[in-house]
């Protein structure tokens, strides 16, 4: 049980800029994980297991990428009671990201505007800090995932983004339970042009060579996951659907999809301080939309293809409704910055109760 209630340090963290806030929580959080100051945000975790993409979850909910780009702070995310941690985005080089400010708070509809562009130290130090990461350590029967989300730099032209998703799949692959390709940030320019048709099966034509070649190497097979946006017509949404059957099958061990990123639509913020400033919205005005997606994919999929969601829980009920569209698991980012860890533990049980 944390003996810090989240509702004593929101007001602290809200009264700084959103990117402040950001950065301060998550350098606190480096200094304390594994240290008895850890006492102060740790939980026990919900057992609720469940086995999905040929891995073992040792409950359904997870922490969604962006968060953490540089996984400084997986041990600490661990102590919270995550089922499972996904950090990143990384690309093969570091790069700063776009120009500041770039982070927005919505409280009026708990949502968040970034437009960060995957500002991260690069493929070295982020692999650095994953080894340290001393979350395997202990004799658990079911220890949490972590999942290593990979995505491009600003300056690959898009023609040639093949190269960096190699590139950081075979820098991660051994140390991940699974990976997730992120094509679907608003904020790297062209990124969202490989969900298309022909740009996509290529891409994941050649993860896929390459994942055998890794598996052979490593002596392991880890899932691959595909990360998409909530701005898609139900046209595209099949496209994707048809293509992960085709390299995945019905019930997948090699490929899932997390739905969804972030959104460009406003409509649901209009009026809003900040609503009109560029970038992904997060938050309460991404659930329906991001429950329209996953309830595309389930039923083009099937039954025993693996889906996360994500987008807008911000309560147990949110997560629920995600589950009835058609996840599998979920992920929360947005809802732990408005509601603190204790929305891990609210979420997980809701879920395990609602089996």
């Amino acid at each position: 049980m944390s003996l810090l209630p989240y509702a004593f340090a929101r007001p602290l963290l809200f009264a700084l800029d959103a990117e402040a806030a950001h950065d301060h929580t998550l350098a606190w959080l480096a200094r304390s994980q594994n240290t008895p100051l850890q006492w102060g945000y740790c939980q026990r975790r919900v057992s609720d297991p469940i086995s999905l993409a040929g891995l073992a979850f040792p409950n359904r909910v997870g922490l969604a990428a962006g968060l953490d780009k540089n996984a400084r702070c997986i041990d600490a995310f661990a102590a919270m009671g995550f089922g499972f941690v996904e950090v990143g985005t990384v690309t093969p080089v570091g790069q700063p990201g776009n120009p500041k400010p770039r982070m927005f708070r919505l409280p009026a509809s708990q949502a968040l505007i970034n437009r960060l562009g995957f500002n991260n130290d690069g493929l070295a130090a982020f692999l650095t800090h994953v080894q340290r990461a001393r979350f395997r350590q202990g004799n658990e029967a079911s220890p949490m995932l972590l999942g290593l989300n990979i995505g491009k730099n600003a300056s690959t032209p898009i023609d040639r983004a093949v190269e960096d998703y190699l590139t950081c799949l075979d820098g991660v692959y051994p140390h991940a339970d699974y990976v997730t390709v992120n094509i679907s940030s608003p904020n790297t320019q062209n990124l969202r042009s490989l969900q298309s048709d022909e740009a996509l099966e290529g891409l994941i034509g050649h993860l896929t060579e390459r994942r055998a070649l890794l598996a052979q190497r490593h002596g392991k097979s880890i899932p691959l996951f595909i990360k998409i946006a909530p701005d898609l017509d139900a046209e595209q949404v099949a496209v994707i659907a048809a293509t992960l059957l085709r390299h995945g099958g019905a019930n997948s061990s090699t490929w899932g999809v997390i739905a969804c990123n972030t959104t460009l639509d406003r409509q649901a913020v209009q009026g809003q301080i900040h609503a009109s400033e560029a970038g992904g919205l997060s938050g309460g005005p991404v659930l329906n939309k991001s429950n329209a997606v996953i309830g595309q994919l389930r039923a083009q999929l099937g039954a025993g293809f693996p889906i996360i969601g994500v987008g807008g829980i911000l309560s147990s009920a949110d997560a629920l409704a995600k589950v009835q569209a058609g996840a599998d698991v979920v992920q929360i980012y947005t809802g732990l910055i408005y509601r603190g860890p204790e929305l891990i533990t609210e979420v997980a049980q809701a879920l395990r109760n609602a089996r």
